[in-house]
């Protein structure tokens, strides 16, 4: 289903499938942040259903920039992401926190992550993006007018160090409806060693969270 008006960057809360025709393969994308083949498989089978809360409220510690007295006082927006999946996938929770900080955290899917979570706003956002993000396909495909979140991960592993940057916002998909998206680029190395793979998923809107009246204070991460 499309997105309705009325959800915007600044009003993710619901629920959002991703639609597998409308999306990319993101097979390589797991391959480079070191998944193995059995997991791949396993999950590119799999319907991902993202179960999404957005809220205003104080900056999360711990974060790897400080966080001084005015800053604890300040309400920044989070997001908590609260993946499901089909095929007996146990899911991974995305957990934003949009104040440019960078925050560790570990998964069983994604290792030991550094990562920090921004919003850009006012016409040319965009554009203000790009000069800090320079892989063009970030910013393809994206409104001049409208607000965008960006997502920056350090993978931490010795064995794995790859770095994925998220875009997240609204575009007309293909099939000619309005779809929210996200432009993924994951890379690895440095110079001409380096690796790099790049995907946009696409989610259908499944409606409110069954839970939209849960207690907004979280222990986010990132």
């Amino acid at each position: 289903m499309a997105a309705p008006e009325s959800k915007n960057i600044h009003n993710l809360n619901g629920k959002w499938q991703m639609n597998k025709s409308l999306s990319g393969n993101f097979e390589a994308v797991l391959t480079l942040q070191g998944v193995g083949f059995l997991l791949r498989k396993t999950i590119g089978a799999a319907t991902i259903t993202l179960h999404t809360h957005q809220f205003k409220a104080p900056p999360t510690e711990p974060a790897q920039d400080p966080i001084d007295e005015a800053g604890k006082a300040e309400k920044v927006t989070h997001i908590v992401i609260s993946q499901t999946m089909t095929g007996g996938i146990k899911g991974t929770t995305e957990r934003r926190c949009l104040d440019n900080r960078r925050r560790e955290h570990t998964d069983w899917l994604f290792g030991h992550v550094s990562g920090r979570s921004l919003l850009y706003t006012g016409p040319g956002a965009a554009a203000a993006l790009s000069k800090d993000f320079a892989d063009p396909f970030l910013v393809e495909g994206w409104s001049d007018d409208q607000d965008l979140i960006v997502s920056n991960v350090l993978n931490l592993d010795k064995d794995r160090g790859w770095e994925a940057t998220q875009v997240w916002g609204f575009q007309t998909a293909k099939d000619g409806t309005r779809r929210y998206v996200r432009n993924v680029v994951v890379t690895k190395g440095e110079g001409s060693k380096q690796q790099r793979v790049t995907l946009q998923l696409i989610y259908d809107y499944l409606g409110e969270r069954d839970d939209a009246g849960e207690d907004e204070d979280a222990d986010l991460s990132y």
